[in-house]
């Protein structure tokens, strides 16, 4: 109930302060499981994308954001559930919850790239969304977002007002033909290649085949052709 409250007090807000454009919101399916796959530049993103779905959307986050009682309810409230990094795996942690969602029907987002991209560019996405749609047989939706970094870049605390931005949906990307490969290293790859092929297309943003840091500069940001990205996707199609 306090997820629909909330999203009921934001929407009119934020649309009055923004100009959001949404492309291709059709392609989310209005029933079953589904996994939001989104690029990752700015906290806003997690506010943003739930607020243009008319389903629930539940994302994981780290477990401090829920340890101070004056925000913890906001968190929870935006359908955010905490994972703590230490004591075994938080990635394992983490894809227990999202299965738990997926199994019960509901959204699920999640930012392949792992972390806010530092440097401007769309980085490697990491394998956890493959192996969560080959767990849960979930089609995953790539989505563009494009903007929410002008809003809230990663080094300021409060948000610009004035701004525009645009959220993309593209066609959900289906895993039947690999299922069962859950521990396919190759397979995990292909399909998270192609989920970041289309958050490529759908964003517009530059590429680059290394993984997303705190610290941009501690990775080489040499760009990718988009015909990479294109051949690795089709290779095993």
């Amino acid at each position: 109930m306090l997820y629909w409250v909330i999203k009921g007090i934001l929407t009119p807000v934020l649309r009055g302060l923004y100009r959001i454009r949404i492309e291709g919101r059709e392609h989310v399916p209005e029933h079953g499981p589904v996994i939001l796959a989104a690029n990752h530049r700015s906290f806003m993103d997690s506010i943003f994308l739930p607020l243009v779905i008319r389903r629930r959307v539940t994302f994981v986050a780290k477990a401090e954001y829920f340890d101070d009682k004056k925000t913890a309810w906001f968190f929870r409230g935006v359908g955010q559930i905490p994972i703590r990094r230490e004591g075994g795996s938080a990635s394992e942690r983490a894809l227990a919850s999202a299965t738990e969602v997926l199994e019960q029907g509901g959204v699920f987002g999640i930012y392949p790239e792992g972390t806010r991209t530092r440097d401007g560019y769309l980085h490697r996405g990491h394998t956890g969304v493959a192996r969560l749609a080959l767990r849960t047989g979930a089609p995953i939706v790539p989505v563009g977002m494009v903007g929410t970094d002008e809003i809230q870049p990663t080094d300021k605390k409060l948000p610009r007002v004035l701004r525009t931005l645009r959220i993309g949906f593209g066609a959900p990307i289906a895993v039947e033909r690999y299922a069962g490969q859950e521990h396919d290293r190759m397979a995990l790859r292909q399909i998270t290649d192609e989920v970041m092929f289309e958050i490529r297309q759908l964003s517009g943003y530059e590429y680059v085949d290394t993984y997303a840091t705190k610290k941009a500069e501690d990775v080489p940001t040499e760009a990718v052709p988009l015909a990479t990205l294109e051949t690795r996707t089709a290779a095993v199609a």
